[in-house]
């Protein structure tokens, strides 16, 4: 099918998707009559529990509002529920879902159960911050195999993809448009994102998502966290969850391109009244939709707990190793016709592709925590840690100068040989190690939270030759530099209510970051000592009225450079970033239709891009624009039709600016670089439009069907707002099944089946572009990442 009617006919799609989704919706408000409200309270006082998890079976889950209460609509007769809230004990009991309210009652717990460490950097229920929260129970259903980004694909404004092109291995998530080197991602409160490239490589923890408890996702700048600026968005992951319990499970599954995952967790529930212990093991492979873009993935988590009255002490393991062939490079985009699946890594090698030109990478994450309560309404949470990783990626490098690496050039008589072919390894050895500290006091109306962290980055970067055709040493090390980051950061918090409706927000965070570079492998006589101070106000207002919830916020950001920005040269050194955040959204719910609405102006400053421009080594760097900003709307909605039926969506329309944009342009004719400006073009990898819709039936007892629908709008490669260099916007439609047989000598055996990209549409989420000029003639080269058409994966999760 051409292009252009292929993009019509996904707008088209998603234009009937939308209107069924409305549809839904509209049924919802007509239809929905029955309302059972169920009460939370503790059993001891009577007092309502806010913020509690009630699980009913074949029903969804739901959280009570401040009142401790909850609401179901259209269900009839009997249904198994489970309750759970932080510091009570869970209860699993049958209910008669009948008109009026129903009391549930918790016992609370003797010991000290609060997640300190989480609960001081995520937003509150009725914090002024644009956020997400995602259970337990939605990650469990959708943990195949696939990488974390792919169980975020469903939350609004995220565009994902994958190198192997099918969610294993390398892969990425943006969201608003913001690339991983611009989200804060925290595991269990502690900085996640490379110190120096900032990115976030889920691929060194992984099935990481089979030891998730929860995660909230805050878009924007949201509240303060631990690491490196949030300048887009930040993603929270909690793993320390309490277990009462003694349990196993064992987790398997296969699919598409010979992937399998299979994952062991058991935990011993709480033993003496006191401790508690939890292991997982993981092993995930697969062949990859590219051509051999395999991935032999193996993780492990080990946490133990002792609990009392009064504090917790937990230890947590958490190690990863993965080894994946190499399909960074893209695929040149007029090539897609002939093979979607071509991988050029490991073919300067004659002949066969290499078969060795891996990434080789050990990250393990040890995490010591500390809880205390001093009384009813003051709690402490400290903790240390160390992230210490290891690896490198292997090359076969063809027609290598030995002044490349140092080397004289060979004299053999008459003959001067000057290059050869050679393969070598690029090394990562670091240390990551620190400490992050709370302190949380609540006093009748007031909340108030004073936090922060100090973190250490020792790296060292080396490369090795370890096998040359002539004139290189076995072992060469050509290489050898040191790195060294410093990150202090002290936050405070401080939320009011001032009335029946309304609480105010206050936050300010002080930030300090000092970079010490001992050289670069294409410079290494560039020595950079910068030091950086960053002061980080927040300010929000919220409203909450008969199931009505709104609020406005105002948050700045600062973000340090990366590594590879200050190569830029001694004399042309990076300028910090600066975002100014507005964020405002209004929701109501009820118990057939929850809706909302979020506005969002991002304004930057000194925002750093790719422009084409050459450092001082011809390499590319990323250069700063003075202004640029995105701003937007989105859209959530949830209907519930009837007992056995629901509808998701949202919807986000943005537009993504950069006011003034210069393009360098190599001239191999002349030498140097040719410019060229542009005024007010979309930023790069920033759909104006993206948006998730699903249907989700529950036609048999314990027995799910989902159909999802997911669309990207066009995104340009760079900030030219070039069409020819721009991805086509994308439809996907995903069929996910599930099936679980409870009461039999098994406490529970799910059987799920997903197939991703049911109509095997061919498209591509990423990619890169570059230019040159030669003979007097521009090229234009786009390289892409193409998705797998049609896939599958099932499994058979079995709860002891």
């Amino acid at each position: 099918m051409p292009a252009l009617n292929r993009s019509s006919h996904q707008i088209n799609m998603m234009k009937k998707w939308s209107l069924a989704i409305c549809y839904i919706f509209f049924n919802g408000l007509v239809f929905a009559q029955q309302v059972f409200t169920g009460k939370v309270i503790d059993s001891d006082n009577r007092s309502p529990l806010a913020g509690a998890t009630v699980e009913i079976a074949n029903a969804g889950t739901r959280i009570t509002d401040q009142n401790g209460l909850f609401s179901v609509s259209n269900l009839q007769g009997s249904r198994f529920v489970l309750v759970s809230s932080i510091g009570y004990k869970s209860l699993r009991s049958q209910i008669e879902f009948s008109a009026g309210i129903t009391e549930i009652k918790l016992e609370r717990h003797k010991l000290f159960l609060q997640p300190v460490e989480i609960r001081a950097i995520r937003a509150g229920e009725k914090s002024p911050f644009t956020k997400t929260n995602l259970g337990k129970a939605e990650i469990e259903r959708n943990n195949l195999g696939q990488d974390l980004p792919f169980l975020l694909n469903q939350t609004p404004s995220v565009v994902i993809h994958s190198d192997a092109g099918n969610g294993v291995g390398y892969t990425g998530i943006r969201i608003r448009g913001s690339d991983p080197t611009r989200i804060n991602v925290t595991l269990n409160g502690i900085p996640y994102n490379d110190a120096e490239s900032q990115g976030t490589f889920f691929v060194d923890l992984p099935d990481v998502a089979s030891s998730v408890s929860s995660i909230q996702i805050q878009r924007g700048v949201g509240t303060s966290s631990n690491g490196s600026g949030a300048f887009g968005a930040s993603i929270n992951i909690g793993t320390n969850e309490f277990r009462e319990k003694a349990y196993a499970e064992i987790s398997n599954s296969m699919g598409s391109f010979n992937t399998f995952k299979n994952t062991l967790k058991a935990g011993s529930g709480l033993l003496y009244d006191h401790f508690t212990i939890d292991a997982r093991i993981s092993r995930v492979t697969s062949n990859g939709y590219i051509d051999r873009a395999s991935s032999r993935l193996r993780s492990l988590h080990f946490s133990t707990a002792y609990i009392n009255k009064k504090s917790s002490i937990r230890f947590n393991v958490l190690s990863g190793y993965e080894k994946t062939y190499q399909s960074w490079n893209g695929i040149l985009q007029q090539e897609l016709s002939k093979s979607r699946t071509s991988n050029s890594a490991g073919t300067e090698r004659p002949g066969e592709p290499y078969s060795n030109e891996t990434d080789n990478y050990k990250q393990d994450h040890y995490q010591l925590f500390f809880n205390h309560q001093f009384n009813k309404g003051l709690s402490f949470n400290t903790a240390v840690f160390l992230t210490r990783g290891k690896g490198y990626y292997e090359q076969y490098k063809a027609g290598q100068a030995f002044a490349a690496y140092g080397l004289p050039d060979i004299y053999a008589g008459r003959d001067t040989i000057r290059e050869t072919d050679l393969i070598r390894q690029l090394w990562l050895d670091n240390y990551f190690y620190g400490n992050i500290f709370s302190l949380q006091y609540t006093l009748n109306k007031s909340i108030f939270t004073l936090g922060g962290s100090l973190t250490r980055y020792d790296g060292k970067h080396y490369g090795r030759v370890t096998w040359a055709q002539t004139g290189i040493p076995r072992d060469y090390t050509w290489y050898n530099l040191d790195a060294f980051k410093t990150d202090r950061n002290i936050y405070s918090k401080w939320q009011q209510k001032f009335s029946q409706y309304w609480e105010v927000f206050f936050d300010l965070q002080f930030r300090s970051v000092r970079y010490h570079i001992e050289g670069f492998r294409d410079n290494p006589a560039l020595l950079i000592k910068n030091t950086y101070h960053f002061l980080n106000p927040k300010a929000g207002i919220h409203y909450s009225n008969n199931n009505w919830n709104g609020y406005l916020s105002w948050s700045v950001a600062h973000k340090e450079p990366n590594r590879d920005d200050f190569e830029a040269g001694a004399a042309s050194q990076p300028k910090p970033e600066t975002l100014h955040d507005f964020e405002a959204g209004l929701e109501k719910r009820t118990p057939a239709l929850t809706y909302g609405v979020t506005f969002y102006y991002m304004r930057y400053s000194n925002q750093l891009v790719l422009t084409g421009k050459v450092n001082d080594v011809g390499a590319y760097t990323r250069t700063n624009i003075q202004r640029s900003y995105r701003k937007g709307i989105e859209l959530q909605g949830m209907a519930r039709i009837s007992p056995w039926v629901n509808a998701t969506g949202n919807l986000t329309l943005s537009s993504n600016k950069v006011l003034k944009f210069m393009e360098y342009v190599d001239d191999y004719d002349l030498g140097e670089q040719k410019i060229f400006a542009y005024n007010k073009t979309d930023i790069s990898f920033s759909p104006a439009v993206t948006g998730s819709a699903g249907v989700h039936f529950t036609p048999l007892n314990n027995g799910t069907i989902s159909i999802i629908n997911k669309y990207v709008g066009r995104q340009y490669l760079d900030n030219t707002e070039t069409r020819s260099r721009s991805l086509p916007a994308f439809n996907v439609l995903d069929l996910n099944m599930s099936y679980t047989i409870k009461k039999q000598v098994l406490k529970e055996v799910t059987f799920l089946v997903q197939v991703n990209n049911l109509f095997d549409r061919m498209y591509e989420p990423n990619g890169y572009t570059f230019s040159y000029f030669s003979d007097g003639k521009r090229t234009t080269e786009n390289y892409v990442y193409p998705m797998a058409g049609i896939n599958w994966m099932a499994g058979v999760n079995v709860k002891l």
